[in-house]
């Protein structure tokens, strides 16, 4: 775990989230008729514009469509253009060998960073083979450990899966399949302030009492909201933005490009 730098008072920090951006080896690789790369290439562009003092990169999971080393090489060197640091989780798409191996000898896969007065704690919902998400023993007990070594930070979670029902149908039987064992350490730590996610490329942002549940779009093909069946939307790719406070309050808002037209290409079912 961290080191236990001395808090502040009075600073806050940004942080940014890329989310599911589905890369494949090939740079010109397609899903669903959107090229993947060229839309994080111009997310990226956007988020140094916007943001020109970051603390924190986030890549909450699916950064690969076909699991290549390939494809997590290019979102690599994509990323390594941000003079800060960044943080990866892996996704259902993901495959964690390829993953680490791209990832070694760096601190990319570390799951718990401190950032101003926060600790930011990573996990890895994805089950190898499969769409939907679960917390293994292991990962349940990174979180309560990482919660209770720094009761005077407050806490951000980060996974990939949903752990509510988001409002989708076709896509609650692909989130997180054990929300309640996720919930019951959260519960117990009032120090946790927010829990983030990728999964869904859309926006989410919801109150469970004191927690804040929040969601982002993806870098390249966006979902339908309230969609029955599976259904892509007509927003643009984008990232979100975090600005946590020393006192434990967030800010929080989207951002997408312009300009990004392509021809949806239902050939692929699902994704």
């Amino acid at each position: 775990m961290p080191s236990h730098a001395p808090l502040a008072t009075d600073s806050s920090v940004l942080l940014v989230q890329l989310s599911d951006s589905h890369l494949f080896a090939e740079a010109d690789g397609k899903l669903l008729g959107m090229d993947t790369y060229a839309s994080l290439q111009r997310v990226i562009e956007q988020v140094q514009q916007e943001q020109p003092e970051i603390d924190l990169i986030l890549a909450t999971g699916d950064l690969s469509q076909d699991g290549s080393l390939e494809s997590y090489e290019h979102f690599r060197r994509l990323t390594e253009t941000f003079a800060t640091q960044v943080r990866w989780l892996a996704g259902n798409h993901d495959e964690v060998p390829p993953m680490q191996a791209v990832c070694s000898g760096t601190a990319l896969l570390e799951p718990v960073v401190d950032v101003g007065n926060w600790r930011v704690i990573l996990l890895d919902s994805s089950i190898p083979g499969a769409v939907p998400g679960f917390l293994a023993d292991s990962q349940l007990e990174l979180l309560e450990r990482a919660l209770a070594e720094a009761p005077q930070r407050h806490h951000l979670i980060c996974l990939h899966h949903h752990p509510v029902p988001i409002g989708c149908k076709w896509m609650e039987p692909i989130g997180l399949r054990n929300p309640a064992a996720l919930f019951a350490i959260v519960d117990r730590y009032p120090q946790a302030r927010a829990i983030l996610w990728g999964h869904i490329h859309q926006e989410f942002d919801q109150q469970r009492g004191d927690l804040r549940l929040i969601a982002s779009p993806s870098t390249c093909v966006q979902f339908a909201p309230g969609s029955e069946e599976f259904q892509v939307g007509s927003e643009a790719p984008g990232y979100r933005w975090l600005r946590l406070h020393a006192d434990g309050t967030l800010e929080t808002g989207v951002s997408r490009v312009t300009g990004i037209t392509f021809e949806i290409d239902y050939s692929v079912k699902g994704y």
